[in-house]
C-alpha cells in the first residue's frame, strides 16, 4: 500500500531554505479578509418553509442590532482622516515656514552690507552768504541743522504720529493691525487710498533704501525697520524719522521746512504751522505751501482733525487752528542769485575738496547789487523782449580786481537753471574788437592812426560796416568808437591773428579762438565772465585778473578751510597802451555805438558787439570802480530782430550801473588821462622824412556822428592808402610817395626803446 500511494503520488523531492521554510504555510478561514473577495464561501438559501417559519418567529422579536465590527471600522476611518489632515498641516506649514526663511534670506542678502547698516550722517548744508553777512541761498540734500526732540514744541511731533502712524508707541516696526486696516480700505476703495508703513520703515526707506515701488524694496524696508527698533528707542527713531523727512522744494527735515516755509525755526512753529508740516509728508512736491497753499491748507486741516480724533488736541483747538492758516514766506536765495549759488556749487571741489561737515562761504556778491541787475535784466526783457525777439539774457559785474558783486545767468532760474553767464559761449561780434586794437597799439599804432574804411575782399570773403556806409580815411579811435568792420579786419590782417590771440589769451580769455582773419569780428566764441575779466586790465591799469566769487570758507564751528590769496600782479598791457585804449573806448560813449551808455559824472568806456545775422547782442562797458558786460539772445542762437548792441543791452547795463554807482565817490579809469603822448610825438615827427596827403576835413554821414581828426595824418606809426570811391564819397587820389612800413614801425620801435 504504501508502495502504491507513494506510485500514484509522484516522487516528493526534498526542499532546502526559503521553500522549506514556505512549504507548509498556509491560510487558514479565519485569515482571510471579512466579506470580500471571491474565495468567500457561498452561503446556502433557505428553504421556503424555513423562510415563513423564521419570519413568524421574528415578527414579535425586535431586529438584531448591527455588528460591532463596522462602528468599529467608521471610527478608524475618521481617526484616519484627521490623522492625515494633520500630518499634511505639518508638511505644508514646515514648507510655509522654510519658504519665508528663503524669503528672509533673499532679502537680506540684497540689503545694503552690514557695516553700512548706521544711521548715515546728515549731508552737509552750504550756507552761502553775501557779502554783508546776509544769506544768499543754501545747497545740500538737507538744508535744516538737526534739532531735538526735546526742543520741539510737543504738538509738532504729535501731529506726525496722528497722521502717519498713531499705533507708533505699541508696534514692533511693523505694523500688523496698520496694513490690514490699510488693506481693507484699499479693496474698499478700488485702488492705492492707504498705507501700511510705520514712521519706521519710512525711516528705513528715507535712510538706506530708493524710492522705487517694489515688493523687495517692500520686504527690504520691513527688515530694516525691524533692524531699527532693535537698534534705537522710539524717542530716537522719531528723532531721526523729524530731521530727515523730505518736505519738498528742497527742504529736508522740519527745521529746514520751517525755514523755507514760515521764516522760522521748527522750534517756534505754531500749531497750525505744524499740523501743515506734517501734512506735506503725504505729498510733499504737490502739497508745498509755496506752490500749493490751498492744497497744503486743505492738509493741514485733515491733520487737525487726526490729532483731535487721537486726543492729543481738544476739538476747540482744532477748530480754531483750523481758523488761522498759516502763510508760506519766500525762501532766502529765491531768483537769480542761484546762478551764483550753482556756480559757487562747481568750485567748491577745487577749493576744499570733499564736503563732510556743514559750512559757510563767504562770497563777493552784493545782495543790493544783485537784486538791481536781477530787475535790469527782467524787467527791460518784460519790456522789450517780444519787439526785439530777445528771450534771454546773462549780466556780470565785477571791481577791477575780478571780484564778482553781481550774476544774472538767465531771466528765470525756476524755468531754466542754465547758467548763460559762465556755461554759455557765444560769438562776441565787435566786443572782441578791443583785443585787435591792443595788439595794434602795441605794435606801434596810436589812436590817431589813420586807416582806411572801404570795401574789402579777402579770398572772396567781403566783410561791410553795420550800416554798409564807408568813410574813407579815419583814426583808429573814430573807427572803433564806430565799430567799423573793414578797418578792424585790415588790424586784424596787419598784425596777424595769431598775435591778436595771444593778446585775447594774455588778458584772460581761456576759450579756444581760432586765429583765422574774421577772429577781427568776433566769430570765436567766449562765454560773458571771461570777456568781462578780460576788460578788468583795461579798468585797473593792465593788470590781469581772475574772475572769482569765494573769498573764504569755514565750518558751522568757525575752522577756516579756505582763505583766497591776494593775486599777485601781473601787469599785461603797460600804462601807455592802456591809456590809448581807454581813450578810444571812451569815445565810444561819447560818440559812438554806445552814446546811451554815459554814466553823468563818471568817466567811462567800454565796448558794443552785434554777432551776425543779430544772433547775440553784447556791450562791455567799465569805470574805475566796476567793469558789467550784459549779453542778449536767445537759447537757440536763432536770430532776434536787429537787436544790437548799442541798443537793449546798453540800456539795461545804464540801468544797472547808474544804481551801482549811487553815493560812491567819483574816481577816474587810471591812465586815461592821455599818457601815450611821447609815442604820439615821435610818430608825427616823422612826417617830416615821409610827407603823405593831406587830409581835409571828414565829412562823415549821418547817423554816426565821428569827431573831426584834430592833427595832420601821421604816416609814421603804419601806411596811409586812400579809398576806392564809394556811393557816399570819392576817395582821394593815390599818394605815390606814402610807403608801407612793418606792423611796429620804425618810429614804434624808437618810441618803444626811448621812451619805455
Amino acid at each position: 500500500m504504501a508502495w502504491g500511494r507513494k506510485k500514484g503520488g509522484g516522487r516528493k523531492e526534498p526542499l532546502f531554505g526559503l521553500p522549506a521554510a514556505l512549504a507548509d504555510l498556509r491560510l487558514s478561514p479565519s485569515d482571510r479578509i471579512p466579506g470580500g473577495g471571491d474565495d468567500k464561501p457561498a452561503k446556502s438559501k433557505p428553504k421556503n418553509s424555513e423562510k415563513s417559519a423564521d419570519k413568524s418567529n421574528d415578527s414579535g422579536r425586535e431586529r438584531p442590532r448591527p455588528s460591532r465590527s463596522g462602528s468599529k471600522r467608521r471610527s478608524k476611518s475618521r481617526g484616519l482622516g484627521i490623522g492625515r489632515l494633520f500630518y499634511w498641516t505639518a508638511v505644508l506649514g514646515l514648507w510655509a515656514g522654510i519658504a519665508v526663511i528663503g524669503v528672509v534670506v533673499w532679502v537680506g542678502a540684497h540689503l545694503p552690507p552690514i557695516q553700512s547698516l548706521e544711521i548715515p550722517k546728515r549731508p552737509p548744508t552750504i550756507q552761502i552768504v553775501g557779502i554783508d553777512g546776509s544769506v544768499l541761498a543754501q545747497r545740500g540734500e538737507m538744508a535744516g541743522a538737526n534739532i531735538a526732540l526735546k526742543d520741539l514744541p510737543p504738538y509738532l511731533p504729535k501731529a506726525f504720529i496722528a497722521i502717519e502712524d498713531r499705533r507708533f508707541y505699541s508696534h514692533f516696526g511693523v505694523d500688523p493691525v496698520g496694513i490690514l486696516r490699510a488693506a481693507v480700505t484699499n479693496v474698499l476703495h478700488r485702488g492705492v487710498s492707504q498705507g501700511g508703513s510705520t514712521l519706521t520703515q519710512q525711516l528705513a526707506k528715507n535712510l538706506f533704501l530708493t524710492q522705487e515701488r517694489t515688493m523687495q524694496r517692500k520686504l527690504q524696508e520691513a527688515e530694516l525697520a525691524l533692524w531699527l527698533e532693535r537698534k534705537h528707542s522710539k524717542d530716537e527713531i522719531l528723532e531721526l524719522y523729524l530731521n530727515r523727512v523730505y518736505f519738498g522744494s528742497g527742504a529736508y527735515g522740519v527745521e529746514a521746512a520751517a525755514q523755507r516755509y514760515f521764516g522760522k525755526s521748527a522750534k517756534n512753529v505754531t500749531l497750525p504751522e505744524a499740523a501743515m508740516l506734517a501734512g506735506l509728508v503725504k505729498s510733499p512736491s504737490r502739497l508745498a505751501p509755496n506752490r500749493n497753499p490751498e492744497g497744503a491748507e486743505q492738509r493741514a486741516q485733515v491733520v487737525l482733525a487726526a490729532m483731535a480724533d487721537a486726543k492729543f488736541i481738544t476739538d476747540a483747538q482744532a477748530k480754531a487752528s483750523i481758523g488761522q492758516p498759516s502763510i508760506a514766506v519766500k525762501p532766502a536765495g529765491a531768483g537769480t542769485v542761484n546762478y551764483v549759488a550753482d556756480w559757487i556749487g562747481e568750485v567748491l571741489d577745487d577749493l576744499v575738496g570733499q564736503i563732510d561737515q556743514d559750512i559757510i562761504v563767504q562770497t563777493t556778491i552784493d545782495p543790493k547789487l544783485q537784486n538791481v541787475a536781477e530787475a535790469a535784466v527782467i524787467d527791460e526783457l518784460a519790456a522789450k523782449s517780444v519787439k526785439f525777439n530777445v528771450s534771454q539774457g546773462a549780466l556780470v559785474a565785477m571791481t577791477p580786481d575780478g571780484a564778482v558783486r553781481a550774476m544774472v545767468g538767465g531771466r528765470n532760474y525756476s524755468e531754466s537753471q542754465y547758467n548763460r553767464a559762465v556755461t554759455a559761449k557765444r560769438q562776441p561780434g565787435s566786443s572782441f574788437k578791443p583785443f585787435v586794437y591792443l595788439t595794434a597799439v602795441e605794435s606801434g599804432l596810436t589812436p590817431d592812426t589813420i586807416r582806411t574804411d572801404a570795401p574789402l575782399d579777402i579770398k572772396g570773403w567781403k566783410p561791410e560796416n553795420y550800416t554798409h556806409e564807408y568813410f574813407g580815411s579815419v583814426t583808429l579811435t573814430q573807427a572803433l568808437a564806430m565799430s567799423l568792420n573793414t578797418v578792424a579786419v585790415r588790424l586784424g590782417v596787419e598784425v596777424g591773428a595769431k598775435n591778436v590771440v595771444r593778446t585775447a589769451h594774455r588778458l584772460g580769455i581761456s576759450s579756444k579762438l581760432e586765429p583765422n582773419v574774421s577772429i577781427a569780428l568776433g566769430t570765436s566764441e567766449v562765454s560773458v565772465l571771461e570777456l568781462v575779466g578780460a576788460y578788468a586790465p583795461f579798468a585797473n591799469g593792465g593788470y590781469a585778473v581772475s574772475p572769482h566769487v569765494v573769498t573764504r570758507i569755514k565750518t558751522s564751528s568757525g575752522k577756516l578751510l579756505y582763505d583766497r590769496p591776494v593775486d599777485p600782479p601781473n601787469q599785461v598791457i603797460e600804462p601807455r597802451y592802456d591809456a590809448m585804449m581807454n581813450t578810444m573806448m571812451r569815445e565810444t560813449l561819447i560818440s559812438g555805438t554806445a552814446r546811451k551808455a554815459e554814466i553823468p559824472g563818471w568817466t567811462a568806456a567800454g565796448k558794443t558787439g552785434t554777432s551776425q545775422d543779430y544772433r547775440d547782442a553784447w556791450f562791455i562797458g567799465y569805470t574805475a570802480k566796476l567793469v558789467t558786460g550784459v549779453w542778449l539772445g536767445n537759447d537757440d542762437n536763432s536770430p532776434t530782430k536787429k537787436a544790437t548792441g548799442g541798443g537793449l543791452p546798453v540800456e539795461v547795463w545804464s540801468r544797472f550801473m547808474k544804481s551801482a554807482h549811487q553815493g560812491v565817490p567819483v574816481a577816474a579809469i587810471p591812465n586815461s588821462q592821455g599818457s601815450w603822448g611821447p609815442a604820439n610825438l615821435m610818430q608825427i615827427s616823422s612826417q617830416i622824412s615821409a610827407p603823405s596827403a593831406p587830409a581835409g576835413p571828414m565829412q562823415i554821414q549821418p547817423p554816426m556822428q565821428a569827431p573831426q581828426p584834430s592833427a595832420p595824418v601821421p604816416s609814421g606809426g603804419g601806411y596811409y592808402r586812400p579809398p576806392p570811391p564809394t556811393p557816399a564819397r570819392a576817395a582821394a587820389p593815390p599818394n605815390p610817395n606814402a610807403r608801407p612800413e612793418a606792423a611796429a614801425g620804425l618810429d614804434g620801435w624808437l618810441a618803444d626803446r626811448l621812451f619805455r
